[in-house]
């Protein structure tokens, strides 16, 4: 089986890469890589007006971020090329051709004008718009005096009348249309240039595309894309649609959705890892046995199963996703943690680009301090906020814990342990606490928490002596100091 298995990713190079088109290349990935079969990457740039330079390249680019690898496309020629649409313009033509001469298809001089003037009428009549045919029986006298008249004609299927197309998809079993519902639709556009549906059953043909896994929004592209399939007598894929991926609000997830960052190359710009990433987004619509969701790629690759694939809208979950990303920060070596972090801290402006050795030092001490909750790198910024400011800000629930009655005695006491600590480290930190503990015979919360809120105006977070080192023995005089009122 594992030879006939050839499935494509065919995006358009039209932006960057979305949550959404990053599944899709995911599942037909996982989806070849579990059946031995082959991976192919396929540009779709026939939209010239759309197309964006390096839209291409940025694609291909995250994809290996993730950890996407191809077996055939534009840099990996598999002897199915060219990988591009529009270097395979004379190929289509070849076909839409055929298609003319055979009665298949047929030309049409309707402009966009007419074309809008007959949509309108028909929804005034309660009718589903669809070309009426209108051009479909010129004469080739009509079609000369319409073409001496400087109109181009656009090139139309002929859909054929009163039939079904069905095919049992993979997510959603068994699909039917029926052609009468869909007009005669444009194949090759007046500019010779061919559409989605009419070039994508070509390219699958002869790229012999053995299984189509793609979005819920292709679904209507079927029916149309089986009667090519149809017309040249040729064997069509097997189809499956994957559901779509909504918001908390249980919308479909839009590129104008701004609550949730959609682009896989943000991502990589916020630190994210791209394990996590690939993990988070095979989770989206697919689920494996059991209750694990912490997975390698090689461990998806395994256990993938298209029969998995979900019936029901998959939900983005961004608390998941941070978590998720935490599990394998938790896991990363110190200096992959760092150079995830570090440079968000250079650019927020609280670290130099050019420190010398002992600023490394603490630096890298800060980073560490925060791996274990950090969700992705540029979260550094915010948690450790407290290291960059002179005074704090102390909210409700840290002023509700200064104004406990022992607070004075304590601050008062650990003030003068600070102030004859040396070396200031962690362990003489915690000493330090103790013989305050012992000095004013408080302890537990009543000890600590006035501490931690004093100096850094949190009620929770890093290991406290620790950041107490950090913040280093100056800054926390002064703001013990600016205490006593």
């Amino acid at each position: 089986m594992s030879n006939d298995i050839r499935v494509r990713y065919a995006p358009s190079p039209t932006g960057h890469l979305h949550i959404g088109n990053a599944r899709t290349a995911l599942f037909n990935y996982l989806f070849a890589r579990n059946l031995g079969g082959k991976f192919l990457i396929r540009i779709e740039d026939t939209d010239l007006k759309r197309n964006i330079e390096g839209g291409e390249q940025s694609q291909l680019n995250f994809l290996k971020w993730l950890g996407i690898d191809w077996d055939e496309s534009v840099d990996k020629d598999g002897g199915y090329g060219p990988y591009r649409q529009s270097e395979r313009i004379d190929i289509y033509k070849k076909y839409y051709d055929d298609l003319l001469e055979r009665g298949l298809a047929y030309k049409c001089y309707c402009t966009e004008e007419e074309l809008e003037a007959e949509r309108e009428a028909q929804l005034a009549r309660g009718e589903m718009p669809r070309y009426s045919g209108k051009c479909a029986n010129l004469t080739k006298e009509e079609q000369e005096q319409l073409e001496a008249e400087g109109r181009k004609p656009s090139i139309r299927f002929k859909v054929p009348k009163g039939k079904v197309y069905a095919f049992n998809d993979m997510v959603k079993s068994e699909v039917s249309f029926e052609s009468d519902g869909i007009g005669d639709f444009v194949i090759v556009k007046k500019d010779g240039i061919p559409t989605y549906n009419f070039a994508v059953a070509i390219d699958d043909h002869l790229m012999k595309i053995s299984h189509v896994l793609r979005g819920d929004d292709h679904i209507s592209n079927t029916p149309k894309q089986l009667m090519i399939f149809e017309a040249f007598e040729w064997e069509p894929p097997i189809y499956g649609h994957m559901t779509l991926i909504v918001n908390e609000s249980r919308k479909k997830l839009s590129k104008r959705d701004e609550s949730i960052i959609q682009f896989i190359e943000q991502y990589a710009d916020l630190g994210y890892l791209p394990e996590a990433l690939f993990n988070f987004i095979t989770l989206l619509g697919w689920s494996p046995e059991g209750e694990e969701e912490i997975f390698s790629k090689e461990e998806f690759i395994k256990i993938f199963d298209a029969n998995r694939l979900s019936k029901s809208p998959a939900l983005f979950d961004k608390q998941k996703l941070a978590w998720m990303n935490n599990q394998y920060m938790k896991k990363l070596d110190l200096d992959e943690v760092v150079a995830l972090s570090l440079p968000h801290l250079v650019k927020a402006g609280v670290l130099s680009d050019q420190m010398n050795p002992e600023e490394e030092k603490w630096a890298r001490g800060l980073i560490a301090l925060y791996q274990e909750q950090m969700s992705y790198g540029a979260e550094i910024v915010e948690l450790s906020s407290m290291f960059f400011k002179d005074d704090i800000e102390y909210d409700e629930a840290a002023k509700a814990v200064l104004e406990e009655e022992q607070v004075p005695e304590v601050l008062a006491a650990f003030y003068e342990e600070v102030d004859a600590l040396e070396p200031f480290e962690p362990d003489g930190i915690k000493k330090a606490i103790k013989a305050v503990q012992k000095s004013t015979g408080h302890k537990g919360k009543k000890l600590f928490m006035p501490i931690r809120v004093a100096v850094t105006g949190q009620t929770q977070g890093p290991e406290l002596p620790n950041a107490i080192e950090l913040l280093g023995k100056e800054k926390i005089k002064r703001r013990l100091e600016s205490l006593r009122g």
